[in-house]
């Protein structure tokens, strides 16, 4: 459709927008007493209002029934986590089965490298992304260090292209393809924390696969942000946080996928306690352990209840909405927002450069040409929530759940008014 840069025509919109009304169920922070524009869900999601009733029923049930909520509360605490497990599929393009919500990312991360990174002398390489999130490179380093072989020859870094801001799908292929059969491990993050690119993680996994080596996804910037299919596409597994697109609150639980195919399976590697064996027979105490035959298997320690709560009360939401609904909004709303930044751009001297693909969820990380940190700061201080990295890139994820367009057209102003107003670099 054809846009305009103007209030009148984003508000027109908004009152178009079957999803506007989600806007009222989150509470936004407030700058100068004005709701702010808010662009790092891609970070922290916003607090769903209904979150709270979800946390106090977890405490009363504590305050009146202390242990007995295990099993008398009306969402009994010990098959808490079962709770998540058909919404949050949908979201993920799995079975039920094959998803658990359970620790943290990069926790999930080490404990899936124990049950598909299993190198040999002739097969132990691993297959990442140039400047992969740090945490997962670290993560990676740290396991290969672990089973004694050297990161510099072990970890394959994917590059892009000189002048190019992102990866493309031949060249990752053509990697995939010359390690061949020493590759052990893919692991890439699904979305690009840093330009927002959405690999083609079928394509990826099919070629991994092929060569016989196991392919993992990090989808901490994925979840709730684009479509995914990993049981179809194949996927062995993946990991993701909760607090971004999935607006559970900071540093909350991970999910993670695992392919039916390594269910129910005595003999796959994993690190097991007591909340993986079997349901029927847990209380029984038994030495020998007996996994769950579900992605429940991979579970060490009862349910986190009262972190688990506010990650149901988002996943209410997701299952209201389903993903094709937010989908059709976020790529409505983030074509808006790249056509307001261009139209900026033909105001200002600065230039404004989208390193962010077309293959993308909802983030544009934009290199602000002539521009440094004290743009940033104008923004910050006259409510709008953007996040910054060196030396001159702002990232902007409007979440559709709510954002809203008239956010877009004020940003677009703002932005404007920062930037004539003579801020820079000095």
């Amino acid at each position: 459709m054809l846009f305009d840069n103007s209030l009148e025509f984003a508000q027109k919109l908004d009152a178009e927008d079957p999803l506007g009304p989600y806007r009222d169920e989150f509470y936004f922070p407030k700058v100068n007493g004005k709701e702010v524009i808010y662009f790092t869900g891609n970070s922290l999601g916003l607090q769903p209002k209904r979150t709270q009733r979800y946390i106090d029923e977890i405490m009363t049930d504590w305050k009146e029934l202390a242990v007995e909520g295990h099993f008398r509360a009306d969402k009994p605490w010990w098959d808490y986590h079962e709770r998540l497990a058909e919404p949050l599929a949908k979201v993920v393009g799995a079975r039920p089965e094959e998803v658990c919500v359970l620790n943290t990312l990069t926790v999930n991360l080490h404990f899936l490298m124990v049950s598909f990174y299993m190198p040999t002398p002739e097969r132990f390489k691993i297959l990442c992304e140039e400047k992969a999130f740090p945490s997962d490179q670290y993560m990676l380093q740290s396991q290969v260090r672990w089973h004694g072989l050297d990161p510099e020859a072990a970890i394959v870094e994917v590059k892009k292209r000189d002048g190019e801001h992102f990866w493309r799908t031949e060249d990752i292929l053509s990697k995939v393809e010359e390690i061949g059969d020493e590759l052990a491990l893919i692991l890439i993050g699904g979305v690009n924390y840093y330009n927002g690119q959405f690999f083609d993680i079928q394509a990826i996994t099919q070629a991994g696969r092929s060569v016989g080596s196991k392919v993992g996804w990090d989808l901490a910037h994925a979840v709730g942000n684009v479509e995914l299919e990993l049981h179809s596409w194949d996927v062995d597994f993946a990991a993701w946080c909760s607090y971004k697109y999935m607006n559970s609150g900071p540093g909350n639980a991970s999910g993670i996928f695992i392919h039916e195919r390594h269910l129910g399976k005595d003999t796959i590697s994993r690190l097991e306690g007591w909340w993986g064996t079997k349901k029927e027979t847990r209380f029984l105490m038994k030495p020998q352990f007996e996994p769950m035959p579900n992605a429940d298997a991979w579970q060490v320690s009862n349910p986190p209840v009262l972190a688990l709560a506010p990650y149901l009360a988002s996943l209410e939401m997701f299952n209201e909405v389903g993903m094709t609904a937010l989908i059709e909004k976020r790529n409505r709303l983030t074509t808006y927002l790249e056509f307001i930044l261009k139209e900026i751009d033909k105001e200002v001297d600065s230039t404004f450069e989208i390193i962010t693909p077309l293959d993308r969820g909802c983030q544009l990380s934009v290199l602000l040409h002539g521009q440094g940190r004290p743009l940033f700061n104008f923004l910050m201080e006259n409510g709008v929530i953007v996040d910054w990295r060196e030396p001159n890139v702002i990232r902007l994820a409007p979440a559709p759940f709510y954002c809203s367009f008239t956010d877009m057209y004020q940003f677009g102003q703002l932005l404007k008014q920062g930037i004539l107003s003579g801020i820079s670099n000095g």
